[in-house]
């Protein structure tokens, strides 16, 4: 899958669709490949340089492109937004360093309709760059009124 058919199952659009392809997917699992931390025009940019905790949007941006395929049906993709990160390690200080491609794993560790947790490893060629366990609640603004409020 290319970074067009990526960009139209996620959020993401234009230079902020990170993941160039995704190369492996089942019910559980999701490889992606990126090479936009190479890109100047990258929108994670800070001051010229692309710290290495740009990675975990990388990796939730696999994880949105997981669920979207995983979706059963002809049900709409839901929003997800990530509510904690755990044993999160950077292996780098920066991501536009990097000469080779970011190789992006993803795996669903637990999840229902509402919750999911995936665990998360980004590397780049045989160099470790970031891993860790994201949290994810889908569609977290449904059940808010126009206030804010829970209903």
């Amino acid at each position: 899958m290319n970074r067009a058919e990526i960009a139209r199952r996620i959020p993401h659009q234009g230079a902020m669709c990170l993941l160039a392809e995704a190369s492996h997917w089942d019910e559980c699992r999701i490889v992606c490949r990126a090479d936009s931390h190479r890109a100047q025009n990258n929108p994670l940019r800070h001051r010229g340089r692309l710290g290495a905790a740009c990675a975990i949007e990388y990796a939730a941006q696999a994880m949105a492109l997981h669920g979207a395929l995983c979706a059963t049906g002809q049900a709409p993709v839901r929003a997800g937004f990530l509510t904690s990160l755990r044993d999160v390690h950077l292996s780098v200080a920066a991501l536009d360093g990097l000469a080779d491609d970011l190789t992006i794993e993803a795996e669903r560790m637990i999840g229902d309709d509402d919750n999911v947790v995936y665990r998360f490893v980004v590397t780049a060629g045989a160099q470790p760059v970031a891993s860790g366990r994201a949290a994810v609640r889908l569609d977290a603004g449904r059940h808010l009124d126009e206030q804010g409020a829970r209903t």
